[in-house]
């Protein structure tokens, strides 16, 4: 396990690329850099020149910051782009489930051999921390989406054997549904409402819910605190799909029209198996690896014989009040 992390993170002297830069998540992260934590130097690495110039003309053009055109399927490009890079927060993926269902291979190259080459460009070019975003969808997979981010995680984590006496430390951060997200049911919601009907899929369903802030946050707390090898799982609310909708449309007719392929009624961040080799902490568990190179922490409690942590068996939940407040939010 690598001893130069889980140290103070002085963010003004770091050099941070984030893949997916342009993503909902990556803007952001890079309002919250630059406006509390103020960094050398932040790298915006993404594919989409519109959106990398849509973020220019919103503000983000200071001295410190970067714009790299590129995919993480180009290991070159990477490689270049994480010169003189301390951070790299990899948050570029293919993430809409019908999408990477229709296009299996395609999301295979970017979520899968994509977090190869963010591995491979990281350890070569001396990156001292590199956290991989996660989702709840990685825990027992059901759709191809979750299975290749299953597969990062699992490239990320093990990574860390290969890092030698260089110091690269890798770690995984896993989490829910983010409200204003792209892909999130809002938006369709908002949409539906002026029919005067909204779709559910299943009256049951229950959801893990953050916003884009706390997600930052929680990525932002773990760089600071990662040893390396650790998937870190927020403690964040839950929420039913039946509330969301009287939230958003409380006048209209909720007609429910069948689960749909590779989707589940509840979502699972932490799974039974998991809980042996997690530990709880006050706001977040660490699942931590099963390899001879992991010293084990004793710092947080162990869980449970039986415990595992999903929507439906959360101690937190959002009522109706709270996600009309974050929906507003979202409008």
């Amino acid at each position: 396990m690598n001893d130069v992390c889980n140290s103070p993170v002085n963010w003004q002297e770091k050099s941070i690329l984030v893949t997916g830069g342009t993503g909902s998540f990556g803007r952001q992260f890079v309002q919250i850099m630059r406006s509390e934590y103020k960094p050398r130097r932040l790298i915006v690495f993404s594919r989409d020149e519109l959106k990398q110039h849509e973020m220019r003309v919103a503000g983000h053009d200071g001295a410190e910051m970067r714009y790299f055109i590129g995919d993480v399927r180009d290991e070159e490009r990477l490689r270049r782009a994480m010169q003189g890079v301390d951070i790299v927060i990899h948050a570029a993926a293919l993430k809409q489930v019908p999408a990477c269902e229709y296009n299996p291979f395609e999301a295979i190259k970017t979520n899968v051999l994509g977090a190869k080459n963010v591995v491979d460009a990281a350890l070569d070019a001396g990156v001292s921390k590199v956290l991989a975003l996660s989702t709840d969808k990685a825990v027992s997979p059901t759709n191809l989406y979750g299975a290749t981010k299953l597969c990062a995680e699992k490239l990320f984590v093990q990574s860390n054997s290969y890092s030698g006496t260089k110091n690269v430390s890798f770690s995984c951060v896993r989490y829910g549904n983010v409200v204003g997200s792209r892909g999130s049911v809002i938006p369709l919601f908002q949409q539906q409402r002026k029919s005067g009907e909204i779709t559910i899929t299943d009256k049951r369903m229950t959801r893990f819910w953050l916003t884009l802030e706390q997600a930052v946050s929680i990525v932002i707390n773990s760089i600071e605190t990662m040893w390396g090898g650790e998937v870190f799982v927020p403690k964040i609310p839950s929420m039913r799909l039946m509330d969301l909708a009287q939230a958003i449309a409380p006048d209209c007719k909720v007609r429910e029209i069948g689960i749909r392929p590779g989707e589940k009624l509840h979502e699972v961040l932490v799974s039974q198996d998991e809980a042996r080799h997690t530990r709880e902490f006050n706001d977040h568990y660490i699942i931590q690896p099963i390899s001879d190179w992991w010293e084990t922490q004793s710092d947080g409690s162990p869980l449970p014989e039986g415990f595992h942590y999903s929507s439906d068996n959360n101690s937190q939940w959002l009522g109706i009040e709270d996600l009309q407040r974050l929906t507003q939010q979202d409008a």
